[in-house]
């Protein structure tokens, strides 16, 4: 390519090698080609710069911050992209929290993020801008005069056309994505609903070359699945230090989910189904304990804290009903565990469930079935509503609203003879592998190069050749 890769996001890795996973995967890409990484620096600041600042490593490549005052974290960060675009894209319109502020602050910040970046970016650069912080920022780029190409990749699911009606009539999603050249969704699924949404509105066509007109610009659609770095995964797995060796101590099966504490992953049904299961299992059968690690996520919102107080009673009333001296059946872990140690507790565990009302792709999933030994593997419960369902076919796929069928399917699971787990578990291993990170970004990287050139300059050379 001939410029530079410059890739935005809504954070910006400190370390000098990120380890594992997206960061990982952007890590590696700007490592090789050369660029920018720009993103928010962690603290906060009464009055941010007009200008990006250097942060961190240097070595292979530029990082640079942008700062937010404690009121665009409010209002911004807080506000518009988790208290308003955070429960539309997850189907819970019902949280939404509207403020003229929350939608202030989130084109403030935008606005200005463009100012800085416009200041770095040369005519022949490529920018890659990540997730739903920044939906508004190509139309905020091209105001200020930028015609190179600008590509999005949205990391949650694509909202339904009906949640959108929750949206304030300012945020107005096609004419924002329109001014991409590019928009990569995680599944099949978020492109079908994102074609319906250009479809509801007035002033888009859909273009023979496959790509749809919206205003004066044309936009391309694509799925790109989301993976992760999977040889680094699977030697985790295969590791232990002392520390790891609690995951083979742990004594009977385990069902293990690892999630952030967040009211999409759907964990009050899940708790629901564990002790559903735990009333109709045979007394005889081997004990089965769930493991369930549960980090904190935005804290600051009251949906968020509510779920945690619900979490806590669930944990109390299923322990305290089927729990003895000896046996805690639903361990609860509010904090983030070690990369390392996670990777060989999926390994120990015969059951991962992960059961979403609704996630973009759900890389949990994924980690899951890269950690197990393919000799003696054990079985993913997946919610249909998980990006990762739509490839993950040979998991047992659950309705995650429906306590009975996600007891059933622990029962299911945990009673699968070998050669079945085997079978299932290399299904799911090769669409692991497909969908490695590091080919994920580089699809997306060579997707954007192949991009024809924006339809605003061609009407705008029209518009002077009419004149």
């Amino acid at each position: 390519m001939a410029g530079r890769l410059i890739v935005i996001s809504n954070r910006i890795p400190s370390e000098a090698a990120p380890s594992g996973g997206l960061v990982y995967a952007l890590h590696e890409t700007l490592r090789k080609i050369g660029g920018i990484w720009i993103g928010s620096h962690p603290e906060t600041t009464e009055t941010p710069s007009e200008s990006l600042s250097e942060y961190g490593d240097q070595g292979k490549y530029t990082r640079l911050s942008f700062s937010l005052s404690p009121e665009d974290y409010k209002n911004f960060y807080l506000g518009f992209s988790n208290s308003v675009l955070w429960p539309v894209c997850h189907r819970r319109g019902d949280l939404v929290e509207l403020d003229r502020g929350f939608e202030r602050g989130y084109s403030a910040v935008n606005a200005r993020l463009a100012r800085q970046v416009i200041k770095v970016a040369r005519p022949d650069d490529m920018i890659w801008v990540h997730d739903y912080h920044f939906f508004p920022l190509a139309t905020e780029l091209r105001k200020l005069g930028f015609a190179g190409k600008i590509g999005f990749f949205l990391h949650i699911p694509f909202p339904a056309l009906g949640d959108m009606g929750a949206l304030p009539r300012e945020a107005n999603l096609a004419h924002w994505l329109a001014d991409y050249d590019l928009v990569g969704l995680q599944t099949r699924a978020d492109v079908a609903r994102c074609l319906e949404m250009f479809r509801a509105e007035t002033d888009s066509e859909f273009l023979m070359n496959g790509t749809i007109k919206c205003g004066s610009r044309a936009v391309a659609l694509r799925s790109f699945p989301i993976g992760i770095d999977v040889e680094t995964f699977v030697q985790a797995a295969q590791g232990g230090s002392a520390q790891d060796r609690l995951a083979d101590d742990m004594a009977g099966d385990i069902v293990i989910g690892v999630d952030r504490l967040d009211y999409s992953k759907g964990l009050p049904n899940r708790f629901r189904a564990f002790g559903r299961y735990l009333e109709t299992r045979d007394e005889r059968e081997r004990r089965v304990s769930m493991v369930q690690i549960a980090p904190p996520s935005r804290e600051e919102v009251a949906a968020y804290r509510e779920l945690r107080y619900e979490l806590e009673e669930l944990v109390g009333r299923v322990n305290g009903e089927h729990g003895e001296i000896d046996w805690t059946p639903l361990r609860y872990i509010h904090r983030n565990l070690d990369r390392d140690l996670l990777a060989r507790l999926y390994r120990r565990a015969r059951v991962g469930i992960v059961t979403p009302f609704a996630d973009g792709m759900n890389l949990v999933a994924k980690e899951y079935v890269a950690a197990q030994d393919p000799e003696d593997p054990g079985v993913l419960i997946l919610s249909h509503m998980a990006g990762a369902a739509e490839d993950l076919t040979d998991a047992i796929q659950v309705n995650p609203y429906d306590i009975e069928d996600m007891s059933e399917a622990l029962k299911t699971a945990l009673a699968l003879p070998l050669e079945e787990r085997k079978r299932r578990h290399a299904s799911c291993m090769a669409q692991v592998r497909a969908t490695d990170v590091n080919r994920w970004s580089q699809n997306f990287v060579e997707a954007l190069q192949a991009c024809l050139p924006t339809l605003v300059t061609k009407l705008a050379a029209r518009e002077r050749t009419d004149a």
